[in-house]
């Protein structure tokens, strides 16, 4: 029996270099109207493979060769995409060899962000095990002479139902891939009853090189002549280099040379930014030469921001009218009919990805193009980056993904390959590996952007919410590209804003100008971080000025089972995640339930002792929906989390072992920015530098995590990112039902001790 094994780089090319007449993603099936050709396959395969669309060969002897087209980063999607493929193939599991894809557009997007890689191609990936399984039926079928109706495929064999006759895929590859490439319309995909992979907890493919450590991650690539380099980068976002002393780092043993790295002019993207780079013929002495620069910055416009003092401009902006985004009722007269009013003012501070593997890229420049090994998120964008800032065609441009160290966005901004290409320039074609310290990834980031909300409600006699305002003020990750981006985006409100699910007749919503200072980015679970905290805080403290349950005063204000039709309400446009609203709606029965089976799984209102208390919280990001209940205690000025219950409804789950995992991580991701996260700004520069002062979840602060997962819909939504937003507020409003203070302003460490 084979096992699930990896192809190298050079395999990869041998394998996939000829492939031709195969499935494109977003074109019909039938794209050639050509038989496939024969393709080289890696050593130790049989000498010829055939391929039957862009992710699927198979060779003779029978092996099945899947192309998975997004990056692992722990994840699991090496193993969640071949799963779904293998399941409509009919293959056999432990025949099946995964290769990892290079950046092509064929593909279709391959930026691994925004909790949609399974999401995005669970029915195209479908289709192409289906098509695939269709040509090896067709040609059996011609090979018996019998109607192709009385043929199916099981395990990995084409058998004919009447006779019980059968063959093995590779008794029949070369027919198969000769065939016409089947019409979508023509396919026959299986009934979930029939699902052997999908819904079953695999073992991730790369498991046992993950323990033996037969992995490559960008610190792994080594290449022949590869140098080592170091950048001192400019502190401040827009500033330059003014004076460079390098003679004592040109005395540091090793140090082969030392490079400049010129500014681009803002908005300056995904570019990289200017720096000093001392490259060496090992990482030690690049480092160590680094330290000896003696340099001198000019730091531009943003030299004098601070970030204390740019949270207190974020919050008094929200004291006056932004724009409004969405709009019901009359929300000023329910104001003035009501005089029991509860107001509240929520931060959140800039944050860090701080993933366990920074940056890392290794680029070779020559005449016949660009060549990159990187551990990236999206290799199409690390491509057009390098091709536009060498002036380089694309298609000369050769994208190599390894494994990933974590990510959660920081890696889907290639700023680091695009250093590197440029320094292999400098060169004169030189293999050079940039390899980022964890300092420059904690100072260097593109961070997430420092927020201000403010809410206010009024309640009848009853407890009941009447009208509610809220104003939401944060540097736009558009500023990337325009500098005229001072509003928040409509995707970016569209995150846990303006899609607020609550059932009031009067509701208003406004954004705020919000200027940017330094780099601003997605992180894992992007607006929706800020927007899930301050929203479900908020509701526990309507709860608590109602002198109620915070599980009743939410599933209050969710209201009726209903499909929420935001066009009712003013919203000209909301994002949904890239999904169309008729495909994936906003379902209150679905945050509902979330609530109900959270609430169950951690025996909500038993009783607890006199400093310790539960926390509620339940938000939709990314088309699933999240609910958290989390238990703490509060004693001598100390909070520690005991538990945490999650509820996760992700829709079809392809894998229930990696979601679990995804849901714990993202409990661990979300109280590490609740407890802990806040990165500090002076003078225009960061001032966080490792861990010690941007401290991430330890072991012992870990609670006991239990998910449970509930199916509201048979397609499937996110996962990576859902379980981040409500875990704050779980926290928070828990410390609170604990005896402690109300904590408004993250991260809790400011209030209480961790």
């Amino acid at each position: 029996m084979e096992t699930i094994s990896q192809v190298n780089r050079r395999q990869f090319l041998q394998f996939t270099g000829l492939v031709s007449g195969g499935i494109m993603l977003g074109a019909s099936l039938n794209v050639s109207g050509q038989a496939n050709k024969l393709i080289d396959v890696p050593p130790g395969t049989p000498s010829e493979a055939l391929a039957f669309n862009l992710f699927v060969q198979i060779s003779p002897d029978g092996q099945v060769y899947i192309v998975v087209h997004r990056s692992e980063m722990g994840q699991g999607i090496r193993t969640g995409l071949p799963q779904v493929v293998a399941d409509e193939l009919e293959a056999d599991w432990q025949r099946i060899t995964v290769v990892q894809g290079l950046a092509n557009n064929k593909y279709g997007s391959q930026n691994t962000d925004g909790s949609n890689s399974i999401r995005d191609f669970y029915s195209k990936m479908r289709e192409m095990g289906a098509a695939a399984r269709a040509m090896l039926v067709q040609a059996a079928a011609n090979q018996w002479q019998v109607p192709v109706q009385e043929c199916f495929a099981n395990q990995h064999k084409i058998i004919h139902k009447p006779t019980g006759k059968n063959l093995g895929f590779g008794d029949v590859a070369v027919a198969a891939a000769l065939l016409p490439v089947p019409k979508l319309a023509e396919l026959t995909l299986k009934s979930s009853d029939d699902f052997k992979y999908i819904g079953k907890p695999v073992p991730v493919v790369d498991l046992q090189n993950f323990v033996t450590g037969d992995t490559e991650f960008g610190i792994d690539v080594d290449l022949p002549g590869m140098v080592y380099a170091s950048i001192q980068r400019c502190p401040v976002v827009g500033g330059h280099l003014k004076t460079l002393d390098s003679k004592a780092t040109k005395a540091v043993k090793g140090v082969l040379a030392v490079l400049t790295i010129e500014p681009t002019p803002l908005p300056a993207a995904f570019n990289a930014l200017p720096g000093v780079a001392v490259i060496a013929d090992n990482t030690w002495a690049a480092n160590q030469g680094r330290e000896k620069l003696k340099l001198e910055w000019d730091a531009g416009a943003n030299g004098t921001h601070d970030s204390d003092e740019y949270m207190e401009t974020l919050k008094k902006s929200l004291q006056s009218d932004g724009r409004v985004v969405r709009s019901k009722g009359d929300v000023d007269r329910a104001f003035d009919a009501h005089t029991h009013h509860v107001s509240a003012q929520y931060t959140v501070p800039y944050l860090a990805h701080a993933p366990m593997e920074p940056t890392i890229a290794t680029a070779v420049v020559n005449e016949q193009g660009i060549e990159i090994w990187t551990c990236t998120q999206n290799p199409q964008a690390t491509r057009d980056a390098v091709a536009a800032k060498l002036e380089v065609a694309p298609e000369k441009i050769v994208v190599h993904v390894t494994l990933l160290g974590g990510a959660f966005g920081r890696k889907s901004k290639p700023d680091y390959a695009v250093e590197a290409a440029l320094l292999s320039k400098q060169l004169g074609g030189k293999p050079v590996k940039v390899t980022w310290t964890r300092e420059d990834d904690i100072q260097f980031d593109f961070y997430h952007a420092i927020s201000a909300q403010q809410y206010k409600a009024a309640l009848n006699e009853n407890g009941k919410v009447i009208a509610l305002e809220g104003r939401t003020a944060f540097p736009s990750i558009s500023s990337n590209w325009s500098l005229d981006a001072n509003f928040a985006s409509d995707g970016e409100v569209s995150l846990g804003f303006v899609d607020m699910p609550f059932e009031l007749d009067n509701l208003r919503l406004q954004t705020h100008r919000a200027d940017t200072h330094i780099r601003i980015g997605w992180m894992r679970s992007v607006s929706n971080i800020q927007h899930g905290f301050a929203i479900n805080s908020f509701v526990g403290e309507l709860a608590q000025a109602a002198g109620r349950d915070s599980r009743e005063m939410l599933l209050e204000l969710l209201g009726s089972e209903r499909m929420i039709d935001l066009s009712q309400s003013g919203v000209k446009k909301y994002g949904n995640y890239g999904e169309p609203i008729e495909k994936h709606p906003l379902d209150i029965s679905r945050f509902r339930a979330a609530v109900v089976a959270v609430t169950d799984s951690a025996g909500w209102g038993s009783k607890t002792t006199a400093d310790e208390g539960w926390g509620l919280a339940v938000h939709r990001s990314f088309v699933s929906y999240v609910a958290i209940a989390t238990r703490v205690k509060v004693s001598k000025g100390k909070v520690e989390v005991k538990e945490v219950h999650c509820v996760a409804d992700c829709g079809l789950v392809v894998n229930p072992d990696r979601v679990e995992a995804q849901m714990e991580g993202a409990v661990i991701f979300g109280l590490s920015i609740a407890l802990m996260g806040e990165i500090k700004v002076k003078n225009g520069a960061v001032v966080n530098s490792n861990f010690h002062d941007y401290p991430v979840l330890r072991i012992n602060q870990t609670p006991a995590i239990t998910v449970t997962l509930l199916q509201g819909s048979e397609i499937p939504g996110g996962v990576g990112e859902p379980g981040v937003p409500p875990v704050a507020a779980s926290v928070t409003n828990a410390i609170v039902a604990a005896g402690g203070p109300r904590i408004r302003d993250l991260p809790i460490s400011g209030h209480l001790l961790v």
